[in-house]
């Protein structure tokens, strides 16, 4: 419903809501992002969408303001997929094992009505607006897979930038070959990073072929070169819970609303 030569009978729907409502462009332009206009039928939610006087744009009747809240998005990110990594200033491991995101396509670019949970139970409407002005402070390496979080909500991302090193986060990883004597137990503590003796953490066999680890202050690197060191090497990471946030049946690809009882 854009054009870049307007016809001078079509007016923007920002300005029809707004002579329709009594009410201000902005107020106006709200609904529209909100999803309550429809244009002929159908949700309309770009408010310089053009539109014809014989038109039909008609308002919900409980079109409201008060549900224009930010919202959280929960990805289950494919491997290959860049997700906070390989930007400036962003934290790095050791250079045998960083994270290859050099040219990758960026996660966000998944973000989309299409890709969205269809059971996801949040009950929130999907809007083009909340594929807008997300950030992430939940980087995740671009081989690795799992739950990354994009956020538009400034408290969460507080919390997140402020407490990611203190949250816990569980992975699961498959390996191959054959650990050392005692390898479990030094997984658990007894290695070092970077230099660095690493904190206790827990490590267990969930199967023969895959660990779960839970751990805080996880760095780029790290997982691969602490399995390195026990005789193992990373077949592949999976992220499933931050905090107490888990990833649950989220497909790959696919993405959910963070409900408003769900804390990290």
């Amino acid at each position: 419903m854009t054009d870049k030569n307007p016809d001078p009978t079509h007016i923007r729907l920002a300005k029809r809501v707004a002579e329709q409502l009594n009410c201000s462009r902005s107020t106006a332009e709200q609904f529209i992002e909100g999803g309550f206009v429809s244009v002929d039928g159908q949700i309309e939610e770009a408010p310089g969408a053009r539109v014809r006087p014989d038109q039909a744009v008609a308002v919900a009747p409980d079109a409201s303001l008060l549900e224009l809240t930010p919202v959280t998005l929960l990805l289950h990110k494919p491997a290959g997929f860049e997700a906070g990594l390989g930007l400036p200033g962003a934290p790095t491991g050791q250079a045998a094992h960083a994270s290859r995101s050099q040219g990758a396509q960026q996660a966000l670019t998944l973000l989309s009505a299409a890709s969205h949970l269809p059971e996801d139970a949040s009950g929130i409407r999907v809007l083009q607006r909340h594929f807008k002005q997300l950030e992430c402070f939940t980087p995740l390496p671009t081989e690795a897979s799992g739950l990354v979080v994009y956020t538009q909500d400034k408290r969460i991302a507080r919390k997140l930038a402020e407490d990611i090193e203190a949250l816990e986060q569980e992975c699961i990883v498959e390996v191959k070959g054959e650990i050392v004597p005692n390898g479990l137990q030094r997984l658990c503590h007894g290695l070092s990073f970077n230099g660095r003796p690493l904190p206790p953490i827990k490590v267990s066999w969930q199967n023969e072929t895959k660990l779960r680890f839970a751990l805080k202050g996880i760095r780029p690197g790290q997982i691969p070169a602490m399995c390195e060191a026990v005789g193992l090497t990373v077949e592949a990471i999976k992220r499933i819970r931050i905090g107490r946030v888990p990833l649950a049946k989220v497909p790959e690809g696919q993405w959910r609303y963070l409900q408003p009882w769900e804390k990290f």
